[in-house]
Parts: C-alpha cells; sequence; structure tokens
C-alpha cells in the first residue's frame, strides 16, 4: 500500500504520481460496470490532451463544458488539465441566460456539451446562446467520445510554477448574473487534500460521486481518491434504487453527497431494518446543505453507520469536515473541525475574533481560498481588511476547535426587532416525523416587518403536518416563543432544489410572498 500524496502541485502532477505508485488498481467505475485503472485513465487522458491540441487548445485556452458525471467527463477535464486549458465547469441544470453569460465572461473557444442529453438538446442551447458573438466558440460533442491524438505529439506539460489561474467555477445567480469565481490547480488541491485526510479513505475503500461532478465538489473528490489511491463509482443520473443495487454490486463504503441523499438511503433502510441496504457501506458523508442532528443520530442507529459532514463553498470548496475519528456528538451536532491547511475564524461585525462558543461571521483564510472573482469589481466587498473571505455564514468555533454553523448572515428573520435563526427552529422541525425536508423563510409582514414562515415537505406515507403539531412540537424543544412561526406552509410535492439538492428558499420567498396571509 503505497503513502497518500498530498503536496502535488498540478492535477497533472498527481494523476502522474499516482500512476506510478499504483497504476494498476482500479480509479473509475461506473453502473454499467466499466472499470479503468489509474494507468489506463492516464493514457485515455493523454490520447484526448493530443486530440485537444490538434484543434488549437493549448496553456491558457480558455474550455466550457457542461457535461454528466461520467468516466468520459473526469478523462477530459484531465485532459484538458494535462494541456493548461482554462476550464469552466457548468452543471447542467444551467440553462440560456446563465450558460450564455459564462461562455460570454471567459471567453470560451470552445464549448463541450453531451448533444442531446436527459431530454434537453444542450448542443442547441449553446447554437442559441453564442449565435451573436463576433467569434463564437467551437463546438464539440464529448459525451461518449473524446478527440483522439498520439500522446507522443503532446507539448511538454505547462510549468506549474506561480499557481496560474486554472479553473472558473459560478455561483448560481438569484436575481443577478452568476459570479465567476477563479481558481489554480494549487487551490482545489489544497482543499481536496484536505478532505482526504478528513475523511482517511483507504486503498481497499470504494467511493462513490452521484452528484454533478461539474460541480466544485468534482475536484475535491477527484483530489480525495487520487491522494488516497481509492476508486470511486460514478452514477451519470441519480436514480435511487438502481443506484443502490450499483453500490452493493460494486462494494461501496463511502456515500453521500448531500443532506438529502442522507434521508433517502434512510428511508430506503426503513423498509427492510434488518438487512442493510448496503453491506459494504461503512460511511456516509457529504456537503452542500444544513445537516440537522436529528439526520446523524437516526443514521447511526438505523444504518449503524456514521455520518461525517463538511462544509465548503465554490470560493472555499473545503473548510471544515467530519471525520470518521470524531465523535458522534461532533458529528451530530458540527461540521467538524477546519480542514488542513485552511484558516478559519469566527469574527464579530468589527471583525474582530470571537471568543470560543460565541456566534459570529466565518471568516477564512488559506490555500483552499480562491483567486478571487472574474468580475474583479466584486473581490472588494468578498474580503475583509485582512484579506480573509467574509464567507456570509454565521457559526459558532467550540472549545474543540469544531464548528457548528448556526444560519446566514442574510437567512436572520428580523421579526420585530427580534433575530430568529432559520435554522435553528429548521433543525427543530426537521426532527417531526411528519417532516421530510423544511425550509424557514422570512416573509414580508406589515406588522412585524417579517414572519417567520415554515415550509415543510411531508414525509412519503405520513399524515401532514398540522400547525397545532408544529407550534407543540417547537415548544417542546424550547424554542422562545418568538422564534415560532406564525405560517406553516405543506408544500405540495418535493421542495424546489439545485443540482446537490440543496433547497432554493429564494424560490421559495418569491412564490409566498405573493400569497395573501391573513
Amino acid at each position: 500500500m503505497s503513502d497518500p500524496i498530498y503536496d502535488a502541485r498540478t492535477f497533472w502532477e498527481l494523476l502522474e504520481r499516482r500512476v506510478a505508485a499504483t497504476p494498476d488498481r482500479r480509479m473509475l467505475l461506473d453502473t454499467a460496470d466499466r472499470v479503468l485503472t489509474f494507468a489506463e485513465v492516464k493514457a485515455a487522458a493523454e490520447r484526448a490532451a493530443a486530440g485537444f491540441a490538434a484543434m488549437g487548445v493549448g496553456e491558457g485556452t480558455p474550455v466550457t463544458w457542461v457535461l454528466p458525471t461520467r468516466i468520459e467527463t473526469i478523462v477530459g477535464s484531465l485532459a484538458l488539465s494535462r494541456l493548461g486549458a482554462v476550464q469552466n465547469p457548468i452543471i447542467h441544470i444551467y440553462r440560456d441566460r446563465e450558460v450564455g453569460f459564462c461562455i460570454r465572461q471567459t471567453e470560451a473557444e470552445l464549448v463541450l456539451t453531451p448533444g442531446e442529453w436527459g431530454g434537453y438538446d444542450y448542443a442547441a442551447m449553446v447554437e442559441r446562446v453564442v449565435v451573436d458573438l463576433d467569434r463564437p466558440p467551437s463546438l464539440l460533442a464529448a459525451y461518449d467520445e473524446l478527440p483522439d491524438g498520439d500522446s507522443a505529439d503532446l507539448p511538454p506539460v505547462p510549468d506549474a510554477g506561480g499557481a496560474p489561474v486554472r479553473w472558473t467555477y459560478y455561483t448560481s445567480g438569484t436575481t443577478s448574473d452568476p459570479k465567476g469565481v477563479m481558481h489554480s490547480d494549487a487551490s482545489l488541491i489544497a482543499g481536496g487534500v484536505g478532505l482526504a485526510r478528513a475523511l482517511d479513505m483507504q486503498a481497499d475503500d470504494v467511493g462513490s460521486i452521484a452528484f454533478p461532478y461539474a460541480h466544485i465538489g468534482g475536484p475535491d473528490y477527484l483530489v480525495c481518491l487520487l491522494a488516497s489511491g481509492f476508486p470511486a463509482v460514478l452514477v451519470e443520473a441519480f436514480d435511487l434504487m438502481p443506484t443502490i443495487e450499483a453500490y452493493r454490486r460494486l462494494g461501496v463504503t463511502m456515500a453521500g453527497g448531500s443532506t438529502a441523499f442522507y434521508s433517502m438511503f434512510l428511508n430506503v433502510q426503513r423498509q427492510t431494518p434488518d438487512e442493510p441496504i448496503i453491506p459494504s457501506l461503512r460511511l456516509l458523508s457529504g456537503g452542500g446543505a444544513p445537516k440537522p442532528p436529528e439526520v446523524f443520530h437516526e443514521v447511526k442507529v438505523e444504518m449503524g453507520i456514521p455520518v461525517a459532514h463538511g462544509y465548503g463553498m465554490t470560493e472555499s470548496p473545503m473548510i471544515c469536515q467530519g471525520s470518521p475519528h470524531d465523535t458522534d456528538d461532533q458529528l451530530a451536532h458540527t461540521e467538524g473541525a477546519p480542514v488542513h491547511g485552511a484558516e478559519v475564524t469566527i469574527v464579530d461585525a468589527d471583525g474582530d475574533e470571537c471568543e470560543r462558543g460565541v456566534e459570529g461571521e466565518v471568516a477564512i483564510g488559506g490555500p483552499q481560498l480562491f483567486k478571487g472573482y472574474r468580475d474583479a469589481s466584486l473581490d472588494a466587498e468578498a474580503f475583509d481588511e485582512r484579506g480573509r473571505f467574509r464567507s456570509g455564514d454565521l457559526g459558532v468555533m467550540h472549545a474543540d476547535g469544531h464548528v457548528t454553523l448556526t444560519g446566514r448572515v442574510k437567512d436572520i428573520i428580523i421579526r420585530k426587532g427580534e433575530n430568529v435563526s432559520a435554522k435553528e427552529v429548521e433543525d427543530v422541525l426537521f426532527a417531526h416525523p411528519s417532516v421530510n425536508a423544511v425550509a424557514v423563510v422570512g416573509l414580508p409582514d406589515r406588522e412585524r416587518g417579517e414572519r417567520v414562515c415554515a415550509v415543510v415537505e411531508t414525509t412519503e406515507g405520513a399524515t401532514p403536518l398540522s400547525f397545532e403539531e408544529m407550534v407543540g412540537a417547537c415548544e417542546k424543544a424550547g424554542l422562545m416563543r418568538q422564534k415560532v412561526p406564525e405560517q406553516l406552509v405543506v408544500w405540495d410535492g418535493p421542495l424546489p432544489r439545485n443540482a446537490t439538492l440543496k433547497i432554493l428558499k429564494y424560490e421559495l420567498r418569491d412564490e409566498l410572498a405573493e400569497v395573501p396571509w391573513p
């Protein structure tokens, strides 16, 4: 068994060193039972890189790709890394407005799409959004076939000095344009190494990627598996029962993605309480959305495994991460400790560090932090005078160094001058058996300024939560009366979510703000 690789400077160096250490071990698997070893991935990436080079792609060439989670997507991305291209991955749920904006701002010269996929024509979408450009990018279908060339014709590997920007990820825009977040290989690798150190995966583990690889979590996970030397199962389009069957067949030991994934696995487990749905599974892990403590306890009791939840964002791929070596209390009630190298500080309104146990805004520094926004005018507001990134998240750092998120600066509901944390109320309501998911939002109110509204998704087969039951649950949990929601909305169907299944509160606010309320 080889030692983990934590000091690579680029993705290509990391891949080369992993191949040198364990060339014949499995790296990428999929639900169709395709398998590529580390050496086979490198060879395929070199051929694709030669093909891309013949098309004119080289160091610094901006390339946008809108691709699902497939072996070809990871091989193609590594091929572009071999050439030093500047990659702009776009999650497949984005449409004309966002995709057009990203292509324009990055000045993409090449756009990769899956063609028609999932009932949508991505190639046609790109053609629409670039039709008025003076120099539209080339368009290439890269679903099941990549450009091919002779790896002997490849140019030298670009120099890694200075950690140049090689990636632009976009945060989703709601009422404004998306923000282009610039990363180097080194900053993404720092985040992935932080994840790898915390999870402590071994070479005989089998991981899984069931979320969009174009998400910032994609390179996080790639670094983790390359650093530690374990394989991962790729899920192109998540379908719960076929995915569980594939995980069982392929011996997956770590699964997850976000809180919604934990709940889905748990609900299936409840149908066969005496038989593990995935016998090889030893850990659930993910991030991207809050994790109520109740989720950890239910998974631990009913599935017999822990949940190691993490905290990151596009600007800082990893911030904190729970570890299987943490205590149950730490795993249930915190997002873990700051990952290796991350500098996490809880600050007050003046930017001064809070004492342990005192709530404040999470400020972030360290090698995993992004290099600034594509639109540099956004940087001044994003960083404080000490160069720390202002996350917009509220949290508490405990005496043991672990961090609990308590909400968003902008997700505090101000009701009659009193601050109400949406997350605090959500954690209480999520524990009710009728509640499968919950979002607490502030809605405009003439008397209160904002009123507290709980929006719940009902557990399948359960009786919908009543207003009286909601109030009783809040009172039983000891919530102050001012924090008990004045309004309950039982949502018809699943709550709106993004590609990583995080609930889209802005959509709920927009829709419910127009609904009359007595």
